[in-house]
């Protein structure tokens, strides 16, 4: 029976993983030769073609900056506001706090929808703007119900024992209860994180501006007809070699090697977040 139970496991996790190898192995073969096909476990015929013409394109260099910029502001800044909001709506003292969270339920289940969206970002002077970004996406219900449960389930004694020792709110807030609060904010932070990594929508809909658009929007206009062309372009050709060379360039090699530039960075997070996964979503979602 165990032995089944491993061969299961071994077999589902290959499963799982063999995509991600398989387009790796893709983005290191010729593309040309991709596309006469039984390219699977290892590249067929090596090249570093693919990965060159990725990171001597300009625009996929400044998507890849914009992504990391958008992350890392986008993730801080919306943790910070949720907890904050969190640790507001955790005190049983806060006048109409039962109609507040209705409110914020409500908004979890209905939405006004693409086209007033757009136009409450447009009004707001958000078009082709960095913070369309980061704005819209400061609350997460759902996290902010996480971290109150949490916030709820600390001792009070904790803040009471603070509160005569002479500290505010705020000292309260930032010395005691979000030091307290790491596994959580940790797996917070990575869904935030992948959540605003993986995002190619909302510059697709708000940003016109090349300079603005993210690399996994990039991805996507990669798949367009004549990106490669014009990738190919932005190289060097003064040999004959590198001429001959971007003729191997294929549209499904080329977005096997942007995507795993796009992918690696938030993948590589992962290890050093697991740990708090299950201590951090259950701590925060169990305990009231």
């Amino acid at each position: 029976m165990m032995t089944f139970i491993y061969v299961f496991l071994i077999v589902l996790s290959f499963s799982a993983f063999y995509p991600f190898w398989n387009a790796l192995v893709i983005s290191f073969n010729l593309g040309i030769d991709t596309s006469k096909g039984g390219v699977t476990f290892w590249p067929r015929v090596f090249t570093w073609e693919n990965y060159e013409i990725v990171f001597k394109d300009d625009r996929l260099i400044n998507g890849f900056f914009v992504s990391v910029s958008r992350t890392v502001v986008g993730t801080i800044s919306a943790i910070l506001m949720t907890a904050i909001l969190a640790y507001g709506m955790s005190k049983r003292e806060l006048i109409g706090k039962n109609y507040f969270m209705f409110f914020f339920v409500f908004t979890m289940y209905f939405g006004g929808g693409l086209i007033p969206t757009y136009l409450l970002i447009s009004s707001l002077g958000l078009m082709n703007k960095f913070l369309v970004f980061i704005i819209p996406a400061l609350i997460s219900v759902w996290n902010m119900i996480i971290f109150r449960t949490f916030f709820k389930g600390l001792p009070v004694g904790l803040e009471e024992s603070a509160q005569i020792d002479g500290a505010t709110n705020w000292g309260i807030f930032f010395r005691i209860v979000l030091p307290l609060s790491g596994p959580v904010i940790a797996t917070l932070s990575l869904f935030t994180a992948v959540s605003h990594w993986n995002d190619w929508f909302t510059p697709s809909i708000y940003i016109t501006n090349e300079k603005l658009v993210p690399i996994q929007t990039m991805l996507r206009q990669i798949l367009n007809a004549n990106i490669v062309t014009e990738m190919s372009n932005n190289i060097d050709t003064a040999s004959q070699a590198r001429i001959d060379a971007m003729r191997t360039i294929t549209t499904k090699s080329l977005t096997m090697a942007t995507m795993m530039v796009a992918t690696l960075p938030i993948v590589m997070v992962y290890p050093f977040v697991q740990k708090y996964f299950v201590k951090g979503v259950l701590i925060g979602s169990l305990k009231e």
